[in-house]
């Protein structure tokens, strides 16, 4: 859980911090299976108690709105072409072999969509793909990015799952690394011979119980001892801390980050068993771990979307229709006794 202007990778002194009213707060959460990862984020703003039904209205709402708008036009842009087509199977074909869009017009559009609420995406906002044991797969979507992040590898695929991120800022989506203690950390593939006991405890502890997944040092046995030993293993590259990073203006900031997945209708049928693991089908995108929906009409603003073609898009489904809870409906059956009563007043009718 992180405060206004701050991203979500902290957890050192925000413990004692006193949220203000109208605040945006981002709260995330992670879980694995097997090696198999979901994260969730989602931003709310902060009310007061006799304002706990009253709607948001100025920046905040603004911020919000944004946001919101921003992500559900990435998630429809990340679907391949014609993967919900309808029509003939001649119009099916043509749209399957639509171009996507370059990652410079995808920028564009979602820049568009910020900007018509006075916002700017966050520097460095990346999605990235998820595989067993490993949340930075080999693609990633990387929008505003900086010398840090990289450029965009990889396109979204069928029986792809990934972690879709969407960061936008009142400010000018710039960031600076602040001078707090990050304790947020994650083992690397990197090796080496730790020289200090208690560094080479505490990383057997973080194997045993993390993997190759993030972890707080509140997590460890001993907190203490960990501050310690983690030390040597950043500075060997043995573990990878998560800089507390904030936007350079100081604005508020707003984060959802949303895990979706690509299967075909065979997989998805048997990811439903799969620790309740939800991935993009051939029917479209399956939203594994989520957010809430927004709720608009709780927000207030003067502005809005006006590019058609945007709008056209945010009106398109994610998935589509399949019919399947009405299939697996079976007819009630009456009970024995009721049947057999049943049965011998026909037989009486019918004498």
């Amino acid at each position: 859980m992180s405060g206004r202007n701050i991203a979500p990778h902290d957890d050192v002194e925000e413990a004692a911090t006193v949220l203000k009213a109208n605040e945006p707060v981002k709260i995330q959460v992670g879980a694995q299976i097997d090696g198999l990862g979901t994260i969730v984020c989602d931003t709310i703003i902060v009310k007061s108690d006799k304002d706990q039904d009253a709607e948001v209205t100025g920046r905040e709402a603004d911020l919000i709105l944004a946001t919101n708008y921003a992500n559900e036009l990435l998630l429809r842009l990340m679907i391949p072409p014609g993967l919900l087509a309808s029509g003939s199977e001649e119009e099916k074909k043509a749209a399957a072999a639509e171009k996507r869009p370059t990652q410079t017009k995808v920028t564009q559009m979602l820049e568009t969509v910020v900007k018509s609420y006075d916002c700017n995406i966050s520097e460095g906002t990346t999605s990235w793909l998820f595989e067993r044991n490993e949340i930075e797969g080999k693609k990633k979507i990387v929008l505003c990015p900086s010398d840090k992040e990289g450029r965009t590898e990889g396109v979204p695929e069928v029986g792809d799952v990934w972690g879709v991120e969407m960061g936008v800022t009142l400010g000018s989506g710039k960031t600076k690394t602040i001078d707090q203690r990050p304790t947020l950390h994650r083992r690397t593939t990197i090796t080496y011979q730790l020289k200090r006991p208690s560094s080479r405890q505490i990383l057997s502890e973080i194997v045993k119980k993390f993997g190759s997944f993030p972890f707080s040092l509140r997590q460890l046995e001993d907190e203490r001892a960990a501050k310690v030993g983690v030390v040597e293993c950043v500075r060997s590259n043995v573990l990878r801390q998560y800089e507390v990073v904030t936007d350079k203006d100081n604005a508020p900031v707003a984060r959802l980050l949303t895990t979706i997945g690509t299967l075909s209708a065979k997989l998805y049928q048997m990811s439903r068993t799969d620790a309740g693991r939800l991935a993009l089908t051939k029917n479209g995108l399956i939203r594994l771990a989520a957010p809430p929906p927004l709720d608009v009409s709780k927000y207030k603003t003067d502005k809005k979307i006006t590019d058609e073609q945007i709008l056209k898009i945010l009106e398109q489904p994610t998935a589509r229709s399949t019919g399947a809870k009405g299939k697996n409906k079976k007819k009630k059956k009456k009970p024995a006794k009721k049947a057999a009563d049943g049965d011998e007043e026909s037989s009486s009718e019918e004498e």
